[in-house]
């Protein structure tokens, strides 16, 4: 069997996630029939069936979901090749680190505190919605990553940094917050802000809300990253306001919670929900001093903070 090009995979890869051809095509700017041939040429090639096709739909065999998935993780890594040769050639290189704002249980500006004081290299902070920073990494748009599980670990090292409860965050006048705490049943009938059953507890990785968003800072900058700036609000004053009105519930690590008090919000630990762990994550086989500094002070002030008082009961709710 010939050797599969990225080209090949990478008309797969839009077909599958469209599943129709004629979005695919327009979504790699190509006309429709040469796409349909390259799919049909694609199947014939690997000998199997990647795709159910009936006048109405597009569906994925079961051979169709395994090379989509790692159809996906090989094109995030030959864009990586790219993308990290390029910062490594620029005359002022930075850090970059993927993380979605207020998703860092407190510890973001004392690891970066941390980390300017053994390296002089500056952060720069890649912020995205929830589920997208393990994905930076890997296509190489970020060098590390401060995320909550569980995320797809393929390509990673990680070491786990903290643990603590995701928290219902739900109208105060709602009959559920005169209980001091719920199980996922009592939940039933109310929505998340992505239109899920909130029962069902939250998504692996959290919601999907809100934008992404970049900003670099240097060595011994003091001005925290990761609250109340403008463009990494990412929905929260949206989801409050919802969550205010009735409208939905949603689920925050309790770190969240404790920077967003509000009287119309009330907050409620969930018995049977697992709790939030959150994680860095860098690059398998990385061999930058610099990663291997930032994950040194990560895990150094992750350490510290659970060994204050009142830390350790929090991580092991």
């Amino acid at each position: 069997m010939n050797e599969l090009e990225t080209r090949q995979l990478r008309y797969f890869v839009a077909v599958a996630e469209e599943l129709h051809f004629g979005r695919a095509a327009k979504r790699l700017g190509m006309a429709q029939p040469p796409l349909t041939r390259a799919i049909q040429e694609l199947e014939h090639q690997l000998g199997v069936r990647l795709l159910e096709r009936t006048t109405r739909q597009v569906s994925l065999t079961p051979a169709g979901e395994v090379l989509l998935s790692d159809a996906r993780f090989a094109l995030d890594a030959v864009g990586a090749a790219g993308r990290r040769a390029r910062h490594a050639a620029e005359p002022a290189p930075t850090l970059r680190l993927a993380l979605k704002a207020d998703n860092d249980g407190g510890l973001l500006q004392r690891i970066l505190d941390t980390y300017a004081r053994e390296e002089s290299l500056p952060v720069e902070l890649v912020l995205g919605r929830f589920g997208e920073q393990a994905r930076a990494v890997r296509n190489g748009h970020a060098d590390a990553a401060v995320l909550l599980g569980p995320f797809d670990d393929r390509g990673l090292d990680s070491e786990p940094l903290l643990t603590e409860p995701f928290l219902l965050a739900m109208a105060a006048d709602d009959p559920l917050a005169a209980r001091t705490s719920l199980r996922l049943a009592d939940l039933a009938g109310r929505r998340l802000p992505d239109g899920s059953p909130a029962d069902q507890g939250p998504a692996p990785g959290g919601h999907r809300v809100g934008g992404a968003h970049t900003r670099q800072l240097g060595p011994g900058d003091s001005e925290s990253p990761a609250v109340g700036t403008p463009q990494d609000a990412s929905g929260l004053p949206e989801i409050f306001r919802l969550v205010e009105l009735g409208s939905i519930v949603c689920f925050f690590p309790a770190s969240l919670t404790r920077r967003y008090v509000r009287p119309e919000i009330a907050y409620r630990p969930v018995e049977d929900l697992a709790p939030a762990a959150l994680s860095v994550a860098w690059p398998q086989h990385s061999r930058s001093p610099a990663v291997a500094a930032f994950v040194r002070a990560a895990t150094k002030v992750a350490a510290d903070a659970r060994s204050e008082p009142g830390t350790q009961q929090a991580t092991a709710t």
